[in-house]
């Protein structure tokens, strides 16, 4: 069995608070207000392998991939904005007060035998190494409310899409780019048999897509046709042993809106069985 281990770091690299053991599973109750600068490390002793981690009592579980022997979660501070929300990307509670619930295991082999969302990790950050899914992009929509439109909020789970803020309307904005594309890596071989696109449809402050190409680490592609609509575009994409796709050639529709946006990536199929 794994050795696990829970640490909250401070900014200057000190040890707020600290928590370990082998057992089925390990937790923390951190009973202390975040500070900037401050991170969570989830160690273990047995990588690569399939872990659960929970970051915030107001956050889904993350099944994640482990690469290396820690993985570290910094504690979002966003800038000021004009909700005076202290985390507009995040549920409401997330992160804030005296008292916040930490556990990590090991995933069990049901689990990682299952059919699943393979793209999904609500705990992912720009910066994240080493703990899969993983998603980065070449444009971000910038600004005071930055956060809401950043890569990772496609692989949050998150499929709201009829307004374009705060939480849970987070999405990905492509800084009107028109070469924008982003990928999701998967940090070890999947098999893929469906891939939905949630599109935001704020409309008439949206835009859209009508076409965009899928490509992977297999070196195929496929041309993929989208329409406005506010329910998910789904195609069947069957591919084995990829481990990672990139979403780009996105292209416009003829709408007086310059803003389509991608709400959620969701990639469904198993771990690799070969």
């Amino acid at each position: 069995m794994a050795k696990l281990s829970i640490s909250v770091l401070g900014d200057s690299g000190d040890v707020k608070c600290h928590a370990q053991g082998e057992e089925d599973i390990v937790w923390m109750v951190y009973q202390e207000e975040y500070e900037p600068g401050d991170q969570i490390l989830f160690s273990t002793d047995e990588f690569p392998a399939f872990y659960v981690i929970r970051a915030d009592s107001c956050l889904d579980e993350a099944y994640v991939y482990m690469t290396q022997a820690q993985a570290v979660y910094t504690i979002p501070f966003d800038q000021e904005n004009p909700f005076k929300l202290p985390r507009i990307s995040y549920p409401y509670g997330s992160f804030i007060g005296k008292q916040h619930y930490l556990t990590i295991r090991q995933a069990g082999s049901e689990e990682n035998e299952n059919y699943r969302n393979l793209a999904k990790n609500v705990m992912d950050q720009k910066d994240s190494t080493g703990c899969y899914p993983h998603v980065h992009a070449n444009a971000e929509t910038k600004g005071p409310v930055a956060a809401l439109f950043a890569a990772r909020n496609v692989i949050d789970g998150v499929v709201a899409n009829t307004c374009h803020y705060p939480w849970p309307f987070q999405s990905w904005g492509i800084d009107q780019r028109a070469d924008a594309e982003i990928t999701v890596e998967f940090g070890r071989p999947v098999d893929t048999e469906e891939l939905r696109l949630t599109t935001r449809a704020d409309f008439p402050h949206d835009s859209w897509w009508t076409e965009a190409t899928v490509s992977f680490s297999d070196g195929g592609s496929e041309t993929l046709q989208m329409e406005k609509s506010v329910q998910p575009h789904r195609f069947s994409i069957r591919r084995n042993g990829i481990t990672w796709l990139k979403l780009s050639q996105l292209i416009q529709a003829d709408d007086p809106s310059p803003y389509p946006a991608l709400t959620q990536i969701e990639v469904f199929g198993y771990n690799s069985r070969r």
